[in-house]
């Protein structure tokens, strides 16, 4: 998976009704300006967007990421090509950030603050603070101070000297190969104004005007560009709610276009769920709609006709029984959820199937949510709560608060029913698409293929599973570079991968999925974890039903793999091993510390920040810190990147758990590079417990 699946469902997305804000269209850099010039409004929470912008031999690809409504983010990676071949092309990688830290109100203007370049070589480097203001709905004007590049025309003293003589003068942040955060440059040396207006002539047509602050000194070296004024004049046009172009006339020297598309995690593109209506709640007869059925269904019927039909009903929705029993009012089944994202849904759509089979005198479920064998979540909710709430205006809230939510485990072990399971085997014939990105060779290659996988689970939480791919045709083989890292090449040959294995064995692994107690997890793995790797893996989470924290620890015992990528090894093995600490500060975000030894052999900590969607949406970033050096490491510094979770759901507009990740890495290098095992435990678990069922607690009912 990789960008291009991004640009597959931006593309895909189109039609979907955007939110009540229109969303603002993003200049040549991608975010929310006017040509090159930033303004101080934002996106719509949440938007996701993708800006291609091209002037000359210039080409900027920038995705932008409304982290909240006030923050947003940027990775831009652009081509200067001075002519054919990557020896006279320069490809530049950077990273935006900038924050509003007023809205529009009233007289007062909004008022942003950005910082271009953090982490790049420099060529965009800057600061700026800016203010944008609406004297009519359709006009608007902004006004603001950049510093680095945003000053290489018309600059003048820093006014920040005033209070601090160090201001004044900006220190060289030019770098062959970035990877460093210049906060000693951030709003140094001369600063410059620019701004700028926009007039939206029609719903879809707007036209702007810029006087621009930046001398594109770099590019005229280069023979780029030339600027004979510092005025830039454009039009944009919103082809839909997703997407717009504009066309621009930069310095009195170029024309330059852009196309932008941009889609929104909290808007599905099909409008809202598809999914079949929920089963009917068969009411007991002294609630009186639909007390028949109920009736109808006897004390005395035999245990195996009340299991079958409830297997068979429990399998219609997607919901697979591992076992169950009845103990005085009290029924107890353990579900196994194979279809909704929702824990509560899966637990709503079981309690109303539970009405339909049971008899009258039953009054508590006790429905106990198994993931991959492990009993993780046991709700139990009253019957008649079920029958009382389903057309209560305030049901969602009421059934939560009405619910016990617990570790079964902690509940005692008369929480967890016997298992009567049977052997699953499940076999899928799918296409697939790999990518490479950021070559200098060729920035994007790709293989489509075929893959064939299978899936064996002889008892509850031991799997079996195994996945072949062959490539049909493209071009993810036809690199030749070699690596260069004077570290243990444990990423850096990933080429050499794609050029010899053909066919591949993506994985082939035995799995073991277990409870050591209260609030514990466990998993072992053996066999081929990844196209690199196989070997050992070991892990032991803690985390309670109830809170949005846990702890891990893994350890690893790694060997490379032939490049053939079949049943063979090379010499190179290692053990690594990670502790890991998880917080959900608030509904929505999602803060990881890694901490541990990584396949070179290197000791750090990865940083990931996540924001996720109750629709299974994920939009994040990582960094890694190891005692690696920025020499050592290479071009980049240290081991960076984004990750997009999409939800097939989503798409689609029906149920399913199935939720490929694409991950972007600017630069693949050997330092911070770590082991991909499926099924860490804790994205696993964390969706059947009670934050995610209060979350989604609205999906009870549907």
């Amino acid at each position: 998976m990789s960008l291009i699946l991004f640009a597959t469902v931006m593309c895909a997305s189109l039609p979907v009704g955007a939110e009540t804000t229109t969303v603002k269209h993003g200049g040549l850099y991608g975010f929310p300006g006017l040509v090159d010039m930033p303004t101080a409004e934002m996106q719509p929470d949440a938007t996701l967007s993708a800006t291609i912008a091209h002037f000359g031999s210039i080409t900027r690809n920038t995705l932008s990421f409304q982290l909240t409504p006030r923050l947003a983010g940027s990775f831009r990676y652009s081509i200067h090509s001075r002519g054919p071949g990557p020896a006279l092309t320069n490809y530049d990688r950077s990273f935006d950030l900038r924050y509003q830290l007023f809205e529009e109100q009233g007289y007062w203007p909004a008022l942003a603050v950005g910082v271009q370049d953090l982490v790049g070589t420099g060529r965009y480097s800057a600061e700026y603070v800016v203010a944008t203001k609406h004297f009519t709905p359709r006009f608007s004007g902004t006004l603001g101070m950049g510093w680095g590049r945003l000053a290489t025309s018309g600059g003048f003293s820093n006014p920040l000297g005033v209070f601090y003589s160090g201001f004044e003068t900006r220190p060289s942040t030019a770098s062959a190969t970035g990877g460093k955060v210049n906060f000693n440059t951030w709003f140094r040396g001369d600063a410059a104004l620019f701004g700028g207006i926009a007039w939206r002539a029609t719903d879809r047509l707007s036209l702007v005007a810029e006087y621009s602050s930046d001398a594109y000194s770099t590019e005229i070296s280069e023979g780029l560009i030339a600027r004979n004024t510092p005025f830039n004049f454009g039009l944009t046009y919103r082809l839909g709610a997703g997407a717009s172009v504009g066309a621009y006339y930069l310095h009195g020297d170029k024309l330059a276009a852009n196309l932008t598309f941009s889609l929104n995690p909290k808007s599905p593109p099909l409008g809202g769920n598809r999914d079949s209506a929920p089963p009917v709640i068969y009411a007991r007869p002294s609630a009186g709609a639909y007390a028949w059925p109920v009736a109808a269904i006897q004390s005395d019927t035999p245990r195996s006709q009340l299991g079958e039909a409830l297997r068979i009903k429990l399998s219609a929705e997607g919901l697979f029984l591992e076992g169950w029993d009845r103990t005085g009012d009290t029924v107890r089944v353990r579900v196994r959820n194979q279809r909704y994202l929702s824990v509560a849904q899966a637990v709503g759509r079981t309690a109303r199937l539970l009405t339909q089979v049971m008899p009258a005198e039953i009054e508590h479920f006790s429905i106990v949510i198994s993931v991959l064998g492990m009993p993780s979540t046991v709700v139990t909710l009253r019957r008649s709560s079920l029958e009382d709430l389903e057309t209560a205006p305030d049901r969602a809230w009421q059934m939560y608060v009405r619910a016990s939510i617990k570790d079964p485990l902690s509940a005692g072990a008369s929480s967890v029913p016997p298992t009567e399971f049977k052997p699953v085997f499940t076999w899928s014939v799918n296409p697939y698409m790999a990518t490479e990105l950021f070559d200098p060779d060729s920035p994007i290659r790709a293989d489509f293929g075929v893959a064939l996988g299978a899936r064996y689970e002889p008892f509850s939480g031991f799997v079996l599973s195994g996945n072949i791919r062959k490539s049909l045709f493209g071009d993810l083989g036809s690199s030749t570079r070699p690596s260069t890292s004077v570290l243990p090449h444990v990423r850096s040959d990933s080429p050499v991968y794609n050029r010899e294995g053909d066919p591949a064995i993506q994985y082939l692994l035995a799995t073991s999925f277990f409870r050591p107690g209260p609030d514990l997890y466990g998993r072992v793995s053996l066999g081929y974890f990844e196209k690199m790797y196989g070997g050992l893996s070991a892990e032991l989470l803690w985390k309670r039903v109830d809170k949005p924290y846990g702890l891990g620890v893994e350890v690893n015992y790694a060997r490379q793999r032939d490049f053939d990528q079949l049943f063979g090894f090379q010499s190179y093995d290692i053990v690594t091993g990670h502790v890991s600490a998880y917080l959900e500060p608030v509904d929505g975000y999602r803060v990881q510390l890694d901490a541990g030894r990584y396949l070179a052999g290197d000791w750090g900590t990865t940083l990931s920040l996540d924001r996720e969607f109750d629709n299974g949406w994920k939009v994040g970033a990582y960094a890694t810190f190891t005692d690696v050096s920025a020499a050592d490491f290479g071009e980049g510094a240290f081991d960076k990147g984004l990750r997009f979770t999409i939800p097939l759901s989503w798409a689609l507009g029906r149920s399913s758990r199935i939720r490929p990740t694409a991950t972007i890495q600017p630069i693949l290098r050997d330092g911070g590079a770590r082991l991909q095992v499926p099924d860490r435990l804790f994205d696993m678990v964390k969706d059947a417990h009670e934050p995610a069922f209060r979350s989604q607690r609205a999906r009870f009912w549907r």
